[in-house]
């Protein structure tokens, strides 16, 4: 996968090439390239936004750098055998960043992301982009922090980024519910102990827990996700019985 970055602070994403992803930069798995688009301004003074018309607060991202920026990347990324693409803006009005859309961008060979600062964007520069994305119901003074932060969330979904294959797919909101708790060794530490389950060998028995402890888990703290799901018969009867044992803790 190529992936594309229009920023105005190319030297924010250093920590990329750091864990996880700067191996799958390394191994050549990923292809990341910043531009910064103040260097396709027309502006005598590398300005990229002005005033907005009709007045109003703050500062606009003009259309004129962000277009040919484009321009330039996709002409390049075409020359190395990759087509255009979904090119993403970041965007507090957007569609929320979720696992599925994380998955949906993995599926891609090229993805360009447009980082904004300032107040907004001129809406012209929304033709050029496919999917809008929202971090959340909150505001950042720019784009480059939810962009890396999908960048690491779609490049941990590609083969062999992981290493193991089954490290993606048994993520919390990957199956829809939150992971189960996870131990390691020492079983027994200041007398907090693995559950018996974990160290018994019986796979079959493993598996249950763990998925009960999904269930669990998800309706403790994010009973919303249920509601989303399709869940199995033998999963509502687990689910059934989870209630019932919490209403009996109390």
């Amino acid at each position: 996968m190529r992936i594309d970055v229009l920023s105005l602070f190319p030297e924010m994403f250093g920590p990329l090439h750091d864990s996880i992803v700067g191996k799958a930069l390394d191994r050549d798995e990923l292809e990341v390239e910043v531009t910064d688009f103040r260097q396709y301004s027309t502006d005598k003074h590398g300005n990229v936004d002005d005033y907005p018309f009709g007045g109003g607060a703050g500062m606009l991202l003009q259309a004129q750098p962000i277009f040919d920026a484009m321009a330039a990347t996709q002409e390049k990324a075409q020359k190395l055998g990759h087509e255009k693409g979904r090119v993403i803006l970041t965007d507090p009005a957007g569609v929320p960043f979720t696992q599925k859309v994380a998955e949906d961008f993995a599926s891609e060979d090229h993805l360009t992301f447009i980082c904004g600062h300032y107040e907004g964007y001129d809406e012209r520069i929304r033709s050029l982009v496919t999917d809008e994305i929202s971090m959340g119901d909150y505001v950042l003074t720019g784009g480059e922090l939810p962009a890396m932060v999908m960048i690491d969330a779609v490049s941990r979904l590609l083969p062999g980024v992981l290493g193991n294959e089954e490290s993606a797919p048994g993520d919390s909101f990957s199956t829809g519910l939150l992971e189960y708790p996870q131990y390691t060794r020492p079983a027994d530490f200041r007398g907090m102990k693995v559950p018996d389950v974990l160290i018994s060998g019986n796979h079959q028995k493993i598996d249950e827990w763990r998925e009960i402890q999904s269930l669990k888990r998800t309706l403790l703290r994010r009973p919303d996700l249920l509601d989303q799901l399709e869940l199995t018969g033998d999963q509502k009867r687990k689910l059934r019985d989870i209630k019932i044992d919490l209403e009996d803790e109390q």
